[in-house]
């Protein structure tokens, strides 16, 4: 494979000024081999302590470039051009589809209000803590000719974590509450990140005043409240028309289609409408689990839920693949090659503001939050935080695709700070991705060891809130482990609000959800039962809140 390999670059290399066709074809033969060689090799360091799929896809994509960079005489070290609307467009939306369709309900919905917390107000703090650093520390630096939108637009860049590198070291079943919030809240940040680089490229900032940043905030809020219900009503009018239908009687094939079909609808709509594709096909993840997967039959459960994860790898390969080669792209590095000094101080600056941002609404909000908690077992520790804190240092692929589109128009960076702001991103991404890549996983070993685990075969979170794992109260059934739920008198509406109000949303959700929901839109035990039908415990634990 390695000779057949090099033999395919350097052909590509004399192929690059000839036929365009044929280097066509020649770019797409060498990124399928190189996707087949990162999942050989992750297989194989599946095991590994420190290297995860993320760090391999980055390692191979810089091999390669310098291997294209010798054979094109130092012309290009990439084979395909980097598009913003190709990862916002196909990319992106099979990685956020996946995350809502397998994301473990329950525990999201339990966490739903610090998941916000942290999500959409911390997002906030850290895009004002780095706008306004970046502008201070910047014209000092005399970086060049960047305008107050390039300030704003750095501030929602860097503010966008990378919530799949994170993933891929976080175990769900080791920590499972670290890896709810750290998930939704990765989901959410990226959300609100988009949303306000798009809302800050519509708005004429030249003269900013009250009543522009209330309608700033107003159109906000908007995007948030409409591109969540897009994405719930696309889901559940996909579960009403299988539901109807009943396609599988006929072609399995026709449901499947449908089911993805269905979900890129709703991500491209958001994006027609101008709403935030991201939780629009997030939203519309978790409803259509929730509904439409139950309404099919057990071929057609089977192939989507495999066929979502594999588009998703496959999705994530191919970005930390490419941003790995693109970061020995010449051109980008010209202007920072005749100012070294300026380049990794830019860096240099914007990892520290990071952090600083990172830590900044971490801790503050976190102290919020234990204030509002009476029991210090359902506050969040100080381990907790740290935990936090870290996972959401990483940088990738948003950010890569946020400053391309702000920084690097047609592909070309003309001037000098645009050069040294594409630069800096890459920089900043590939020194986040692999170094706190590399150490997470020992991290959370250290803060959260496995001996802590109430069972040693199940492991659990073992410092989690109890106010986020309690049993959920099920019509008055809530206590069935220890044989006291029919002596338990249900409290009033009122007083379960008031003293347990998630125990009480999920409670009238379930009525509601049972009454209403599932006879309309089917879901299970609404829906033909087929025999062999897989009924894990994911399956069980997969309950809408």
């Amino acid at each position: 494979m390695g000779i057949g390999l090099g033999f395919l670059l350097v052909n590509l290399g004399r192929l690059a000024s000839s036929d365009p066709e044929q280097v066509s074809v020649s770019s797409i033969t060498l990124f399928v081999t190189l996707l087949c060689i990162c999942v050989v090799l992750g297989h194989l360091l599946e095991e590994n302590r420190w290297i995860n799929e993320s760090v391999t896809a980055l390692v191979i994509g810089l091999g390669t470039g310098i291997i294209l960079l010798l054979a094109t005489n130092g012309v290009s070290s990439r084979i395909l051009e980097f598009n913003e609307e190709l990862f916002f467009i196909y990319l992106l939306p099979p990685i956020i589809f996946n995350a809502g369709f397998r994301v473990k309900k329950k525990q999201f919905f339990r966490n739903f209000m610090t998941i916000t917390l942290f999500g959409a107000v911390g997002t906030m703090i850290s895009f004002c803590i780095i706008a306004l650093g970046a502008k201070l520390i910047f014209d000092k630096m005399q970086m060049g000719y960047l305008e107050l939108q390039d300030y704003l637009a750095i501030g929602a860049i860097f503010s966008a974590t990378d919530s799949v590198c994170t993933l891929q070291v976080l175990n769900q079943n080791e920590t499972p509450f670290l890896h709810s919030i750290v998930f939704g809240e990765g989901v959410v940040n990226d959300a609100t990140s988009v949303v306000l680089f798009n809302a800050i490229q519509k708005f004429d900032l030249s003269e900013i005043n009250s009543a522009m940043a209330l309608k700033f905030f107003g159109n906000f809020i908007y995007l948030f409240i409409a591109s969540t219900l897009l994405g719930v009503l696309m889901g559940l009018l996909s579960a009403y028309i299988i539901k109807k239908l009943y396609f599988g009687r006929h072609s399995t094939d026709r449901e499947v289609s449908l089911m993805i079909l269905m979900a890129y609808l709703s991500y491209i709509m958001a994006e027609l409408f101008d709403l935030s594709g991201i939780l629009t096909v997030f939203f519309c993840g978790i409803v259509m689990s929730h509904y439409t997967w139950h309404n099919v039959t057990e071929s057609s459960r089977v192939t989507t839920k495999h066929m979502f994860a594999t588009l998703s790898f496959i999705a994530e390969t191919f970005i930390f693949l490419y941003v790995g080669m693109d970061a020995l792209d010449l051109e980008k590095w010209k202007f920072a090659s005749e100012s070294p000094g300026k380049s990794i101080g830019a860096s240099a600056a914007l990892f520290g503001l990071i952090v600083l941002g990172r830590a900044s609404f971490i801790f503050p909000l976190s102290y919020l939050f234990n204030l509002s908690k009476k029991s210090k077992s359902e506050q969040l520790s100080f381990k907790q935080q740290c935990g936090i804190c870290w996972a959401g240092l990483m940088r990738g692929a948003v950010s890569m695709a946020l400053a391309y589109n702000q920084f690097a128009k047609s592909g070309h960076t003309k001037q000098p700070g645009h050069a040294l702001m594409i630069t800096s991103t890459i920089t900043v991404v590939l020194s986040t991705t692999v170094v706190f890549g590399l150490f997470t996983k020992h991290l959370v070993r250290f803060l959260f060891p496995p001996s802590d685990n109430e069972d040693g075969t199940v492991p659990s979170e073992p410092s989690s809130p109890t106010s986020l794992t309690l049993p959920l109260i099920r019509n008055g059934e809530g206590s069935e482990a220890n044989g006291t739920s029919r002596s338990v008198r249900r409290p009033s509406s009122l007083q379960m609000l008031l003293s347990s109000p998630t125990n009480a949303v999920h409670y009238y959700w379930r009525k509601f959800d049972n009454g209403f929901m599932r006879p309309v839109f089917g879901g299970r035990g609404f829906a033909e039962f087929v025999p062999g039908t897989p009924r894990d415990e994911e399956e069980s634990n997969n309950h809408l809140i």
